[in-house]
């Protein structure tokens, strides 16, 4: 056994609560990460792109799940870009506080993000006619190509 690990053991058993912290397994979060509901449209280095539509009051949501090796956490919102050969579609969340679990099993940060679209750009979406999606947060740019 590795000896930090049985430091942290025993801090966590006398009440030291960063020692839980780095012992306890988030079987939560992974659970969440594991099944995602909708389908992944675009993926890179940086992570997974996930969709899936709602139709509420009138309105057409896309509602995204992003997996990454960062915390998208902001409280100004997101937008996304989607590029495709002609054109650049910017499309801005519906929300302004976004946030973003954590899973220490599989490193990695899960961010639902939802976005009030139309019809024609559901219809890029679904048929994959774009070549990338640019999700811009903060001052940070992640890059999603393509999944056929």
């Amino acid at each position: 056994m590795n000896i930090l690990r049985k430091k942290d053991e025993i801090l966590a058993a006398l009440g030291n609560i960063r020692a839980m912290e780095r012992l306890h397994v988030d079987t939560h979060t992974e659970e969440k990460i594991n099944n995602i509901s909708g389908i992944k449209i675009a993926e890179s280095r940086q992570g997974q792109f996930w969709v899936n539509f709602q139709e509420l009051n009138g309105f057409l949501f896309m509602n995204s799940t992003i997996l990454s090796h960062f915390d998208l956490k902001t409280s100004r919102g997101t937008k996304i870009n989607i590029l495709t050969e002609d054109y650049e579609i910017e499309i801005e969340s519906d929300e302004k506080e976004i946030d973003s679990d954590f899973s220490n099993v599989s490193n990695t940060w899960i961010t639902k993000v939802s976005f009030v679209i139309d019809p024609k750009e559901r219809e890029i979406i679904e048929k994959r006619n774009f070549e990338e999606i640019e999700y811009k947060f903060k001052k940070e740019r992640l890059r999603f190509l393509i999944k056929k």
